[in-house]
């Protein structure tokens, strides 16, 4: 299903992650106001293809010729996750975050964490129904207008709290 990213996929991460913002956080970055910044997620997305410690998975969606989804890891850390809008609920967020947590608990991982906005309530449902839970660690998010982010971990030595609605 998912396979490593390569350095072909380099614009196709790009224009996913743009897609997926343009769709499900516009209420968090108008674009008429925050134009997606395509050219530092580009670059952000080449650093992370080039760290050795960064997992890349992608799925293709061949019948449009794009990716459909990405998940990116390290060690303990979810870096990045999205599903192309034509996809929701598809399952594929869910299908990529199993991949990342056993990835990570295939390097000996017990706790995981990652960061999302504190207004991107699609993706904190879905974190919190695969048994992520928030904490009371907040940053502010690198792109203009700098909105909140949430801290969510997870233990990876637990049974499996996977509940599927």
């Amino acid at each position: 299903m998912f396979r490593e990213a390569t350095d072909r996929d380099l614009l196709p991460l790009a224009e996913l992650e743009r897609d997926a913002n343009l769709v499900g956080l516009a209420h968090v970055f108008p674009p008429e106001r925050y134009p997606f910044p395509f050219d530092a997620v580009l670059t952000r997305w080449r650093l992370v293809l080039d760290d050795p410690t960064a997992v890349v998975l992608v799925l293709d969606d061949e019948d449009r010729n794009r990716l459909a989804v990405y998940v990116a890891y390290d060690d303990a850390t979810v870096r990045h996750v999205a599903v192309h809008p034509d996809r929701w609920g598809e399952g594929l967020a869910t299908a990529g975050m199993e991949a990342a947590v056993a990835g990570m608990a295939a390097r000996g991982t017990t706790e995981a964490h990652l960061w999302v906005l504190a207004e991107n309530h699609r993706a904190r449902r879905l974190y919190e129904r695969l048994g992520w839970t928030a904490v009371e660690d907040r940053r502010e998010a690198p792109w203009p207008p700098h909105p909140v982010e949430i801290r969510y971990l997870r233990r990876l030595d637990q049974p499996d709290q996977v509940t599927r609605g």
